[in-house]
Parts: C-alpha cells; sequence; structure tokens
C-alpha cells in the first residue's frame, strides 16, 4: 500500500506530461516511500487530458482528477488534498523546474515536521521573476511570521491530516506553512535543485507574483483571527 501521493496540477501542460511521467516513473523507483501520483487537470484547454488519461492506463501507480473548468492552482491543489488517501502527500509542478527526486530530501524530514518545503537553491528564472518572488515572500514573511524564505517553491511535503484541515481559498498555496503554523504544527525549508522551464509557458506574471499575494496576505490575517483549531482528547 502507497504512503506517499505525489500531487501534480496541470494547465495547458501538454508539452511537458510525457517528460513528467518519465521522470515520475524513475523517480518511484528510488522513493523512500512507497509512492503514487495523481495529476489534477485544471480545465486544460490543449491536449493535456488525452496524455494524462494514456498515462494512467499504462501505468498502475498513477491517477487523475479532471476539472469541468479552470479553477486555478490553489483549487487543483486543494481537491488533491481532498482525494488523496496516503499518509503523506507532495506537490511538484509540471514544469518540473524542481527534481522529483529531491523529495527523498524532504521526505527525510518530514517524520519530526508536520509540512516540509523546499528553498529553490540558485533560481533558474529571469531577473524579473526571481525580484518580484523574492519581494512577495518578504511581504509574505512580515505578515505571517513564518520564517520562511521561499513559500512559491513548487517542491513540498506535508502530513496529509494536517493538509486535509486547511482551509484554501485562491492564493492560499502560498501560505501553505503558516497554515501549518496555524494549526501548531512544525515546519521546516530544505535547500532542493532548480532548472529553467524547457517546455509550456509560465501561468503567472508579475501582478500574480507581486501584487496578488499582497492583497492575500489581507485575506490570511483574517482567516488567522478566524481560525476554528481544536484537537480531541478523546471519544465515548
Amino acid at each position: 500500500m502507497s504512503e506517499f501521493t505525489i500531487i501534480v496540477p496541470v494547465y495547458n501542460e501538454e508539452d511537458n506530461l510525457k517528460r513528467v511521467e518519465k521522470e515520475m516513473l524513475k523517480y518511484i523507483k528510488i522513493a523512500s516511500k512507497k509512492t503514487e501520483i495523481l495529476f489534477v487537470n485544471d480545465g486544460s484547454k490543449d491536449k493535456s487530458q488525452e496524455i494524462i488519461e494514456d498515462i494512467c492506463k499504462r501505468n498502475d501507480y498513477f491517477h487523475f482528477i479532471n476539472f469541468k473548468e479552470n479553477r486555478g492552482l490553489s483549487a487543483a491543489i486543494k481537491a488533491g488534498f481532498d482525494t488523496v488517501e496516503t499518509p503523506l502527500l507532495g506537490y511538484i509542478d509540471s514544469d518540473l523546474q524542481t527534481a522529483p527526486e529531491d523529495f527523498n530530501l524532504l521526505l527525510e524530514k518530514i517524520g519530526e515536521y508536520d509540512l516540509v518545503t523546499g528553498v529553490r537553491a540558485n533560481r533558474k528564472d529571469s531577473f524579473v521573476k526571481n525580484m518580484s518572488s523574492t519581494i512577495a515572500n518578504g511581504i509574505r514573511r512580515a505578515f505571517t511570521h513564518d520564517g520562511m524564505d521561499d513559500t512559491g517553491c513548487p517542491l513540498k511535503v506535508i502530513k496529509s491530516s494536517y493538509a486535509k484541515r486547511i482551509p484554501m481559498f485562491k492564493g492560499l498555496h502560498r501560505f501553505l506553512p503558516a497554515m501549518i503554523l496555524l494549526q501548531n504544527g512544525k515546519i521546516l525549508q530544505v535547500p532542493v535543485q532548480h532548472f529553467p522551464r524547457i517546455a509550456g509557458e509560465a501561468k503567472f506574471g508579475v501582478w500574480n507574483r507581486l501584487i496578488g499575494p499582497l492583497m492575500d496576505c489581507f485575506a490570511y490575517l483574517w482567516m488567522k483571527k478566524k481560525y476554528i483549531n481544536y484537537e480531541v482528547k478523546d471519544k465515548g
């Protein structure tokens, strides 16, 4: 029985998916936990769903969810969280700018932590993208005090029991470490590899990386004030 599910959100990534299949099959062979893959197709308008279905037909460890229409990255991640049945879950972008094998670095630490996130070392993005992400992360740290340097890194491992209690809203995928802290969980960041995008197009511009996250910070503060957190001591 699998112990770890990797969620792969997909939106118009037909040029990347066969590479995702190849790299995930390589990772499954070396994974430190028995692993399966869950594609979440966020209403792609290209041939992504056709390719996903072909991949799942020829690989027992691959599964998919297909949205009726595009609902955004946070919705795709939330759907993955809701569907996963393994005790641990991970998340990686389908552009593979991070390496699946680095999941083993995160899984090595997850025992004493509830979320372990990657920090992209030597980022291979444009100056504008790097600078806007640096500013956005600084703004988020000021609001959340989560101590994380790179909350946008698309490589994370989370205990499923914590992930399923996160009340997601649009944009909240950037606040996953902070939402684990609201549950009195423990978080850690670990350096991981980063690569240039070699196929497809980036789905986010400066607005999404900078102005949007600033607005989301206020939504997070509201969520923090209203968040309900409890533990059941026993049942009878």
